[in-house]
């Protein structure tokens, strides 16, 4: 499983579309963001990803 790298550019939708696909296929995943406007859009991802994976049981969170 590789780490999913979050720019300040990224656009949180892709990411949160990567971030599903990765849960759907291991189960957990790994984020990586450096800077404060690479991990606002991180966790906007994350936000995203938890609709995403929520009809199929699993609750997403960060640690």
């Amino acid at each position: 499983m590789d780490i999913l790298k979050v720019s300040a550019k990224s656009n949180p939708n892709s990411v949160a579309g990567a971030l599903a696909g990765v849960l759907r296929e291991h189960g957990r995943a790994e984020m990586q963001a450096i800077g404060a406007g690479a991990l606002n859009q991180a966790i906007k991802a994350v936000a995203i990803a938890r609709g995403f994976v929520a009809p199929s049981g699993m609750d997403l969170i960060c640690i």
